[in-house]
C-alpha cells in the first residue's frame, strides 16, 4: 500500500496534479475537498461540527483503505506548517497507513502567488470545488491566510524520508506528476 500526500497552499495545484498522478500510477485520488463539499451544505467547515465531520469521514476512509488490497491512495491537504495541530494531523493520518504496512510519500508543492491567483479562477478547479466558486471570497481567503498560516515548509521540517518539494509555477500538472512518479518510483 502506498499513501502519497500532496501538500501546499491553496490553488497550488494539488488536486489537478493528483488527478494526473492518478492517471500515470494507478493510485486513487482522494482530494481534500471531497469531504469538505460533502459536509458544507449542513455545516460550515469553520465550525466545530463541520471540522469534526470532515475529519471523521476522512479518518474512516483512510482506515478502510489502508486495510484493503488496493495499490494506494493520493490525498491532498493544506498543511499549515506553523500549526502543531496540522503537524499532529499529518502524523496521525500517515501513521494509519504505516501501521498497516504501507509506505508514505510526501509531496510539497509551491508556486508563485500570481500563478496561484490565476489557478484559483480556473474552471477546472471551480468544477470540482463548488465552495470556491465565489471568486472574491476565495481569493480574499487565499490572501488573508498568508498573514497567519505558513503553507510551505522550512528546510528539513518535513519529517518523512520519502519527501520531495516541487516548485510547479512553470510546470504543467502532467510534468509535475511525472516528477513525482520518478522521484518515488511509483
Amino acid at each position: 500500500m502506498k499513501f502519497v500526500i500532496i501538500v501546499g497552499p491553496q490553488a497550488v495545484g494539488k488536486m489537478t496534479v493528483g488527478q494526473e498522478l492518478e492517471k500515470v500510477t494507478g493510485l486513487q485520488l482522494f482530494h481534500n475537498h471531497l469531504t469538505i463539499e460533502l459536509v458544507l451544505p449542513y455545516f460550515d467547515y469553520a465550525t466545530k461540527a463541520g471540522q469534526r465531520l470532515v475529519h471523521l469521514f476522512r479518518e474512516e476512509i483512510f482506515r478502510e483503505y489502508a486495510k484493503s488490497d488496493k495499490y494506494g491512495m493520493i490525498f491532498t491537504y493544506v498543511w499549515a506548517f506553523n500549526s502543531e495541530k496540522d503537524h499532529a494531523y499529518v502524523q496521525d493520518i500517515t501513521k494509519i497507513f504505516e501501521e498497516a504496512g504501507g509506505e508514505v510519500f510526501v509531496v510539497e508543492l509551491e508556486a508563485e502567488l500570481d500563478a496561484r491567483l490565476e489557478r484559483n479562477r480556473h474552471e477546472h478547479r471551480l468544477a470540482h470545488k463548488p465552495s470556491k466558486r465565489n471568486i472574491a471570497w476565495s481569493e480574499n481567503h487565499l490572501l488573508e491566510s498568508m498573514e497567519f498560516m505558513r503553507l510551505n515548509s522550512f528546510v528539513n521540517e518535513v519529517p518523512h524520508k520519502n519527501y520531495v518539494r516541487i516548485n510547479n509555477t512553470n510546470l504543467s500538472p502532467e510534468e509535475t506528476a511525472q516528477k513525482i512518479k520518478a522521484a518515488f518510483n511509483l
